[in-house]
């Protein structure tokens, strides 16, 4: 294949709705799962992942994230395909605030310690994706 045909196999597969979160936040990823029934029918549901971005990786039609919950006591980590048709939605439950795009430190953390502290972000950045200064108080 040239190169314009791969780019355009690319493009075609990307997702539209962009996913703006980055490491650190807890995210919820809906993920669809196929089923046989006892019949020999096909059933699809969706299940969420709901966890910890440990971190995300690649760009464009390639990348990816790393999702880390606890679950029962013991740590589980799904690497996801952020374009994957398989991936119905990544809603962000909260932002976490962290120094590192890559916390693996995080697999060591149990208990209180693992909690991540939550970052500000203003309703206006989170609606438009545009920073908006605040307004200037005149004085008489």
């Amino acid at each position: 294949m040239s190169k314009l045909n791969i780019e355009a196999l690319h493009q075609e597969n990307k997702k539209k709705d962009t996913f703006d979160f980055r490491s650190g936040d807890t995210v919820t990823v809906n993920v669809k799962i196929m089923e046989k029934t006892a019949d020999g029918k096909a059933k699809s549901r969706i299940q969420p992942f709901k966890g910890v971005v440990i971190q995300r990786k690649g760009t464009g039609i390639t990348a990816s994230v790393t999702v880390r919950k606890i679950s029962n006591g013991i740590g589980v980590e799904r690497i996801f395909q952020i374009h994957s048709p398989l991936i119905d939605s990544i809603v962000v439950d909260t932002h976490g605030s962290v120094r590192k795009s890559r916390i693996y430190y995080m697999r060591e953390l149990h208990g209180k310690a693992a909690r991540i502290a939550e970052r500000k972000v203003h309703a206006q950045i989170e609606a438009t994706g545009v920073a908006v200064a605040p307004e200037e108080t005149a004085v008489s």
